[in-house]
């Protein structure tokens, strides 16, 4: 008897470490980062003028955003404000989303503003289907597994998500692992979305409120309805915007 009370004594630091190494609520930063010369393939930039013009940019776009999440929901939003590009439609649409997430309802409300139009958009969560591989990264200090998903019928997806915060959300509307996403890819985007840090910190109730102010309310069928009416005379720039705007 003795014995077992010492085993059990010695094994309790370590069944409350396993205990500790989840995270159910905190704040993660992301960066975002903007390939903005490869945005605009060879068919888009004919012109001798055009591929200048391009080339005089600067290459690359950082924003920083941040995840608030606590129990069955969590809030995506740019930190502070969108860094300003002398050509401001360089960037293209939807590039400062807030985006609730509602884990238990399986529901998600998105604020996405479309060149001049803001849209509060209705959805629900599991839009992506994951494949999820053995190889294994470290971002922000955690340790993360590698899946590859699709979007949009065609559009690759490469996520590094963590268990030791098993919240099936991440940046943007990306969910359905099976731990929090810390990495996103989008090769055809040339984009990416890393986390910087995680902070254990309780968000508080009015951290996940979003504003219907000046908001037109949308679906997501209704969403790709108008996107494909607005934009289908403009090529692959007018598909990737639609890739955008359904992120």
């Amino acid at each position: 008897m003795r014995k077992l009370l010492i085993i059990y004594l010695l094994a309790c630091p370590m069944l409350i470490d396993a205990q500790q190494k989840f995270i159910y609520e905190g704040r993660i930063e992301f960066e975002r980062r903007i390939n903005i010369h490869r945005q605009f393939d060879d068919e888009e930039m004919r012109s001798e003028w055009f591929k200048d013009f391009i080339k005089r940019q600067p290459a690359f776009h950082s924003s920083a955003f941040t995840l608030d999440f606590k129990g069955n929901q969590s809030i995506y939003k740019i930190n502070g404000e969108l860094q300003k590009l002398e050509m401001e439609w360089l960037m293209g649409p939807a590039k400062e989303n807030v985006i609730y997430t509602d884990f238990e309802k399986q529901s998600r409300q998105s604020k996405k503003t479309v060149y001049e139009k803001t849209f509060l958009v209705a959805d629900s969560t599991g839009r992506f289907q994951w494949k999820i591989t053995d190889e294994k990264r470290t971002i922000a200090g955690m340790d993360c597994r590698k899946a590859v998903g699709i979007m949009c019928d065609s559009v690759y997806i490469v996520a590094f998500y963590t268990d030791e915060i098993p919240v099936s959300g991440g940046p943007e509307s990306f969910d359905g692992l099976p731990g929090m996403i810390l990495g996103i890819a989008i090769p055809r985007l040339h984009t990416t979305w890393f986390a910087t840090k995680v902070q254990l910190t309780e968000p508080v109730a009015k951290d996940f409120e979003i504003s219907a102010r000046g908001t037109s309310k949308t679906d997501i069928p209704k969403l790709k309805s108008t996107l494909r009416s607005s934009l289908k005379d403009w090529g692959k720039y007018g598909e990737r915007n639609t890739w955008w705007v359904l992120l």
